[in-house]
Order: C-alpha cells, then sequence, then structure tokens
C-alpha cells in the first residue's frame, strides 16, 4: 500500500457525521457526537483536526494542550486508508500545532494490544513510561502511556501554515 496525498485542515462541524462514522469502524465504545461537540465548541484546551483524500474525510487527530503540554485524545484513520502514512501524518501535525500553541511535550495513552499504534508513536519519539491498569471500560484492557518530552523547535513557516490551514 503506497502513499496517497492528503491534506489536513482543522475539524469543524459540519465533519462530525463522517467523524462518527469512522469513530464507529475504529473503537469498541466510540464516542458520542455530544462528546465532539463538546470539545469543539466547549473545550477551550482541545484542537482537532481531520486528514482528507481527494476531498473525503478518511481519518482525524485531537488533543488539548494546557500550559506547556499536549494530551493526545484520539487518532483514527478509516479502515480503507490505513498503512498509507496518514495517521503519521496525523500526528505529525498535531505536533506542530502543539508546539505553535506553546507545548513542549506531548502524552498519551494507547491500548497495550495495539501493537501497530505503539510502534508509530515509538517512530515519533514518544517513550512508554507507565500503565494505567484496567483504562479502558469497555474491555477493562490496561493502558500504556507514552510521552515525547521534546517536541523540537517551532518552526514559524509551518505556524503560518497552520494559521491559514
Amino acid at each position: 500500500m503506497g502513499k496517497v496525498k492528503a491534506r489536513v485542515a482543522e475539524m469543524r462541524l459540519k465533519d462530525l457525521d463522517r467523524v462518527l462514522e469512522i469513530e464507529k469502524l475504529c473503537y469498541p465504545t466510540p464516542w458520542s457526537k455530544q462528546s465532539f461537540l463538546t470539545e469543539l465548541v466547549q473545550n477551550e484546551y482541545a484542537h482537532y483536526i481531520v486528514c482528507q483524500v481527494e476531498g473525503k474525510l478518511v481519518g482525524y487527530a485531537g488533543m488539548w494542550v494546557i500550559l506547556d503540554e499536549a494530551h493526545v485524545t484520539n487518532v483514527a484513520v478509516h479502515p480503507d486508508y490505513r498503512g498509507k502514512g496518514l495517521g503519521r501524518l496525523l500526528m505529525n501535525e498535531l505536533i506542530e500545532r502543539a508546539k505553535s500553541r506553546g507545548a513542549r511535550k506531548m502524552t498519551l495513552e494507547v491500548r497495550k494490544s495495539n501493537t501497530v499504534a505503539q510502534g508509530l508513536y515509538s517512530s515519533l519519539g514518544f517513550e512508554a513510561r507507565g500503565i494505567r491498569k484496567g483504562y479502558y471500560s469497555d474491555t477493562h484492557e490496561d493502558a500504556i502511556i507514552m510521552w515525547k518530552d521534546d517536541l523540537g523547535p517551532v518552526d514559524q513557516r509551518r505556524v503560518d501554515e497552520i494559521r491559514w490551514a
């Protein structure tokens, strides 16, 4: 499976129906529409993006940025579009956007069984630092806590690109 040309943009309310379709395909206990609405409309710390291929929304990711830390809340790519570098694209975009908002480090939780995602995060410089026992309420599966301690310097050109995306 080769890479595809993709575009990343801020998540908008009009994206929610497609986001929810992907959410249901990717997670055993998907977030509700209300959860996404709350994140987009009421949570001042939340930042969400979508990934489009040929105009079709095929993935999304989100994070909270609080002071100098970013916390990844979710990353999902439609099953038909996996293995094409879109998860990496979304994560790299979150990292750039976190840096542009003052974050210096980033954390996330990942299911212990999700070795593909763990490999992606490790390749991006995240390190496993702990376990949250029974973290996932649907299966009581443990979560691995991963951290990236240094997001690197802010690339002002990327900040300018992000402002206009």
